[in-house]
């Protein structure tokens, strides 16, 4: 009799206990959707996405609005595909990452080991330098954000900004380059002996179930890619014809918020990258004084309310993305805007602290 009503009494624990977990989960799902909600809104988004992975699996994944207005074709976060703009650097991270594993890829070798094409500056640069925007390579100027030449290779890519002068003395400071992605994926080719994009489709993408992750071919019909917006006047109107062809590595790739939970649950074990090689690339880097960037290869470290996390933004044109983890608690975040220059960081930071148990 004693050890049936002790019996009972574990039993009861263990159900209250899991009965609880699930009411505190459904408690913050309410209060995320209340908040995502107000969110759209207010902000007159056209369409977008969340997902939110804890305790092992998306708990959360909703579409709010439209990835067509004039069709008004409602988002689907399994299947409807934003540009991650940014948040592609992290992806060719794991490129790199790989690489380094496999010891085809030496960090803190110069860039030229791997793209010996491209021109030699006053200064040398390793890989590690370039990835983490410690080189002088310049970012964009005038209208190249919204360039419509398709460019066929990376190495065309270089021809934008190759003979340009670097900045500043590599090491000395911090200046944010997405066309040193472009160096990045130059040199994930030399290392690897392989194009560029077939190496991330078959050793990135494939590997973590990430189906609905693609280059944002602007010269194809891609059925599930959302139609992107620009905010005007008060109203969303189509963003202009864009070819990202030219930074691939830096900002162009297409993703749909739950492969971007597919590519985080993937850092929070050791079956894809090892410990040591997500170290590498999450750790970050510091400037020749010794300040810290904030950023190592391919990744920003974020505090919110004294809690850690890594990730990445992503803005584009037509697109607005949020990439975060939190590896402590194994939680993963991301959302995106199928519109330009949607206000992120205070919806980033409030589900963030709604999420941390």
């Amino acid at each position: 009799m004693q050890k049936r009503f002790s019996f009972l009494i574990l039993f009861s624990f263990i159900t209250l206990t899991v009965f609880g977990q699930e009411v505190a989960v459904q408690d913050d799902i309410t209060e995320a959707k209340e908040l995502v909600e107000s969110y759209y809104y207010e902000n007159n988004i056209p369409g977008m996405s969340v997902s939110v992975y804890r305790n092992g699996e998306i708990i959360w994944s909703r579409g709010y609005g439209y990835s067509d207005l004039s069709t008004q074709t409602p988002i689907d976060p399994d299947e409807t595909l934003f540009r991650v703009g940014s948040v592609s650097k992290t992806y060719t991270a794991a490129a790199v990452g790989l690489l380094y594993q496999q010891g085809k890829m030496d960090l803190d070798e110069s860039i030229h080991t791997y793209v010996p094409e491209f021109p030699e500056k006053k200064y040398d640069f390793t890989v590690e330098q370039v990835a983490g925007h410690l080189t002088g390579v310049r970012h964009y100027r005038d209208n190249e954000f919204i360039s419509t030449v398709r460019y066929n290779t990376v190495t065309a890519g270089l021809e934008i900004f190759k003979e340009d002068t670097l900045l500043f003395e590599p090491g000395t400071s911090y200046s944010y380059s997405s066309y040193g992605w472009n160096l990045v994926s130059a040199a994930v080719e030399g290392a690897s002996d392989e194009e560029f994009i077939p190496f991330m489709e078959t050793e990135v993408f494939q590997p973590l179930g990430m189906t609905n992750t693609m280059p944002d071919y602007a010269y194809r019909e891609i059925p599930a890619r959302t139609k992107f917006y620009i905010y005007e006047n008060g109203e969303n109107k189509e963003a202009p014809y864009v070819d990202n062809s030219y930074k691939w590595a830096g900002g162009g790739f297409l993703s749909t918020t739950e492969d971007m939970i597919k590519f985080g649950e993937a850092h929070l074990s050791d079956d894809f990258l090892n410990q040591e090689t997500k170290n590498r690339l999450m750790k970050p880097l510091e400037t020749d004084d010794g300040e810290s960037t904030n950023y190592g290869i391919g990744w920003s470290t974020m505090e919110i309310d004294s809690t850690v996390w890594k990730g990445h933004s992503g803005g584009s044109v037509g697109g607005s993305t949020m990439f975060l983890m939190n590896l402590e608690n194994k939680v993963i975040i991301a959302f995106a805007i199928n519109r330009s220059s949607a206000p992120m960081n205070d919806l980033r930071d409030e589900l963030a602290r709604i999420f941390i148990e």
